[in-house]
């Protein structure tokens, strides 16, 4: 599986110019770490503990269906201060579905968590869907990302998770790790590390602004 790790200039203007790559504008030196896919029970909680253990907040990007599963999950990270995102409501792949389908699947979820941010599952997204989203959605940010942790490749190790977001790391990036099982094992050995190591360079871990 070939994916690349960061977003260099290029690749954002030739995609999304609209969208968000990262958050440069802080007050202060800031990372802003995301998750997808969640949340459920078994991996969210091991996420919650670390962030709370670093005093981090963090972007959680909910698949609508597993809100629906668990909706008490949605409660969790809103009332422990994270944010929280619109992640579709069955993780569509913009680019294979016609944008009306796509836009009903994003309103189901949105039901359910009202939610000011949007990240596309495999950050596709149309021309036409993103500007038809705007539009259903006035002041919904999307949000891409410039660092990819890779956290959901079972053919690397939670050390070549963690090389991947170390290498690149520098404040203003937008990080994606995944709060799903599939990427338990690797996000797991990488999360803590990568809090630590913002922890010691005094960079501030938190939600991604949704106004």
């Amino acid at each position: 599986m070939w994916y690349r790790t960061d977003t260099p200039a290029w690749m954002r203007l030739l995609f999304h110019p609209a969208a968000v790559w990262n958050e440069k504008d802080a007050a202060e030196p800031t990372v802003y770490l995301t998750f997808d896919d969640g949340p459920n029970p078994t991996t969210t909680p091991l996420v919650l503990e670390a962030l709370k253990q670093y005093d981090a907040q963090a972007t959680f990007f909910c698949v609508g269906h597993n809100v629906e599963k668990y909706p008490e999950w949605l409660e969790t990270l809103t009332e422990a201060g994270h944010a929280v995102g619109n992640h579709t409501h069955n993780h569509l792949n913009g680019w294979q579905t016609p944008t009306r389908d796509y836009l009903a699947n994003i309103e189901t979820a949105q039901r359910l968590m009202n939610a000011k941010l949007f990240r596309p599952p495999y950050g596709k997204i149309t021309f036409r869907q993103a500007r038809r989203l705007r539009a259903a959605y006035p002041g919904m940010r999307i949000i891409m990302w410039s660092v990819l942790s890779g956290d959901f490749d079972e053919a690397i190790s939670g050390e070549t998770c963690l090389e991947n977001v170390l290498s690149r790391l520098q404040p203003g990036d937008i990080v994606i790790f995944h709060d799903s099982i599939k990427a338990q094992a690797r996000m797991t050995y990488a999360l803590p590390r990568v809090l630590d190591y913002c922890k010691q360079k005094h960079w501030q871990m938190k939600a991604l602004p949704t106004g």
